[in-house]
């Protein structure tokens, strides 16, 4: 029996989420908080398999709550269930201890789901929380390799258009340079990328 606790100020939501787990055989709700101030009390005493919770609390929001209360829980698995998606909330919730992270838009068999997934020891995320993951990592790879290659605004901003299929001359009239200058670029790319063709040095800046 998968024990979870609910931490929802927002009552009618509470109840909800309070039936659809109840109506699952191998789920049971444990704890019902409408604040962080009781949860903090609370989860460390009842250390449930998995929490809920909501973002928008009043007092302490759900973050702050999970980043006090994973040290003291560490085999307590968290998941954010909130109406929030917002870049900002996703990334400072996953860094401070959640697990998972659920916009309360999901339907009962999704959110069934996910605290399985996460009760397996798997992330689950909505589809559009984990697409802006994706992309977070997809940029944090692009900075890696300017600060690894040394790759200049100008010249990730030349490969860009290179990976759009622009040619040369159109580059260098889009940017307002020269040719000459253009090719000079090109040539620094290669000699940074260490690659020999402009495939190369899209397939490598880009991960392809």
């Amino acid at each position: 029996m998968i024990q979870i606790a609910i931490v929802e100020d927002n009552e009618k939501i509470a109840q909800l989420l309070k039936a659809t787990i109840d109506n699952e055989p191998e789920f049971t709700c444990v704890a019902l908080y409408p604040n962080a101030e009781t949860a903090l009390k609370g989860i460390p005493e009842l250390l449930p398999d998995v929490v809920l919770m909501d973002i928008g609390l009043p007092g302490i929001n759900g973050i702050e709550a999970i980043k006090r209360l994973k040290p003291e829980c560490p085999s307590v698995e968290f998941m954010m269930c909130t109406v929030y998606d917002e870049d900002e909330k996703v990334f400072e919730a996953l860094e401070n201890g959640a697990n998972a992270y659920i916009l309360k838009s999901s339907s009962p068999a999704e959110m069934i789901g996910a605290i399985k997934e996460l009760n397996d020891g798997g992330s689950p995320m909505s589809s559009d929380i984990a697409r802006k993951v994706v992309q977070r990592m997809q940029r944090s790879k692009k900075a890696d390799l300017k600060e690894l290659y040394g790759i200049t605004k100008r010249e990730a901003e030349i490969l860009g258009l290179l990976a759009k299929g622009m040619m040369y001359k159109e580059i260098a009239d889009a940017l307002f340079i020269s040719e000459k200058t253009m090719r000079k670029h090109i040539y620094n790319i290669y000699e940074k990328l260490h690659v020999h063709s402009k495939v190369e040095a899209i397939n490598k800046y880009y991960g392809r």
